[in-house]
């Protein structure tokens, strides 16, 4: 037997697999923090890439919007605009012609407390800060996207701004391909009607983790923040344990792609072969707090278990499924083709996760390990349950047969491993 520890929660459970089923882990070859992040931010901004330096762009009476990630994304805003302040107080801008936006897309707006852990008191104290409203009466129109024709309206503090700073962290997105970058305007500080004819295209074979090439909503964000005429950006890349790696600052596309190389080094997992059964863990608290966050780490699996597979899901989901929008169309909707209709028509964000599920679930079966109760695994969300993980495992068996080969993933949601080309 190979015993294989999953973070579950705060916690872990032990997976026992017959060594001769046993094809191995798939982990993230990740790379140590920084040992001083602030060092590491201020070095990103002495030398930016692609772009002069941010005290060169600016002008002391210019106007200044900085948007920043709200509460839903891990980004550590808190150590980034510290000095992004004293570079631009070192250019002569005074902090009362410096706004920051909190880059909501169609999020609701970020609660003081929200903020204070944020960006800390002090930062709070010394500039204005507002929430994007996706629904805003007074957004601006910027153009429209000449490859998808995309209406591009923005945040008007931010469109009418002097000098337009992004910041944010580069990381595997499942339909954007990253985050970071371009993201910090679309979706982050465009309207509704500008997001919603985005984030249709997530229906397109490309629109996938870690794809960038040839992904129409990656490429439909980014001439979003060209129109947008964004000055500069600092984006990070962070290890699982949310240390930062690195920093990158500068030119929008070329400081992003920077940090995609790095996400790539660090998460990008070449496999040879697919298995018959996955055993995946989203990577514990708090990535599986609910089903709607721990999903990432089923879509992840997909990628290396055969048509007909079985995916084992560890993850603790507290909170049950995470949206009420995911929980009504898995409820409302019976099939894929169903759902496709309604995410042209009326695309409601966490209606996505639904699609996926039903999709997923067309190739594989799933048996999720949680504290949810059955009866909604099984009937909204259409999953098995088992109590345990190696219940879970056995009854895996029983579908895939005896001699089927497992291959294990601790930390789902922050691996994409690839099945080498021509190899099966």
């Amino acid at each position: 037997m190979v015993d294989v520890w999953l973070p579950y929660g705060k916690t872990e459970v032990c997976a026992r697999i017959p060594t001769r089923n046993f094809l191995g882990t798939i982990e993230p070859k990740e790379k140590p923090g920084v040992p001083d992040a602030k060092a590491e931010i201020e070095r990103a901004l002495k030398e930016p890439i692609g772009s002069k330096r941010l005290t060169e762009i600016v002008k002391p009476e210019s106007k200044v919007a900085i948007v920043v990630d709200d509460a839903t994304r891990p980004a550590p805003s808190h150590l980034m605009v510290p000095p992004l302040l004293d570079e631009l107080n070192a250019a002569g801008v005074k902090d009362e012609n410096i706004t920051i936006i909190f880059g909501c897309g169609g999020h609701r707006a970020v609660m003081r407390e929200e903020a204070v852990s944020l960006l800390g008191e002090a930062v709070l104290n010394r500039v204005k800060t507002v929430s994007h409203n996706a629904k805003a009466q007074d957004l601006v129109y910027v153009g429209t996207t000449q490859k998808y024709g995309t209406k591009v309206y923005l945040n008007r503090i931010f469109a009418e701004a002097d000098v337009r700073i992004l910041t944010g962290d580069v990381c595997f997105h499942y339909y954007a391909g990253y985050g970071g970058g371009r993201k910090s305007v679309l979706p982050a500080v465009s309207g509704e009607e500008t997001i919603k004819h985005n984030h249709v295209m997530l229906l397109h074979p490309n629109a996938k983790t870690g794809v960038l090439n040839d992904n129409p909503v990656h490429e439909d964000m980014a001439e979003a923040a060209k129109l947008a005429k964004v000055n500069f950006i600092l984006n990070v890349v962070m290890n699982s344990k949310k240390k930062i790696v690195k920093a990158f600052a500068g030119d929008l596309e070329q400081a992003f792609y920077e940090g995609v190389k790095v996400v790539d080094e660090m998460y990008r997992i070449p496999v040879d072969r697919r298995a018959d059964i996955v055993i995946v863990s989203p990577g514990g608290y708090p990535v599986d707090v609910n089903l709607f966050q721990a999903y990432k780490g089923i879509d992840s699996a997909l990628e290396v278990v055969k048509r007909g597979g079985v995916i084992v899901c560890v993850a603790e989901c507290p909170e049950g499924h995470g949206s009420q929008v995911f929980y009504d169309w898995m409820v409302k909707f019976k099939d894929l083709k169903a759902m496709e209709r309604e995410i042209k028509n009326n695309f409601v964000l966490g209606g996505h996760k639904a699609y996926y599920l039903l999709k997923a679930l067309q190739k594989v079966q799933i048996i999720l390990v949680s504290t949810m109760p059955d009866y909604y695994v099984t009937n909204i969300f259409k999953l098995k349950t088992a109590r345990a993980v190696n219940d879970a495992l056995n009854e895996a068996f029983n579908i895939a047969g005896k001699n089927a080969r497992v291959w294990v993933m601790p930390y789902g949601n922050f691996t994409l491993p690839e099945v080498k080309a021509g190899e099966e």
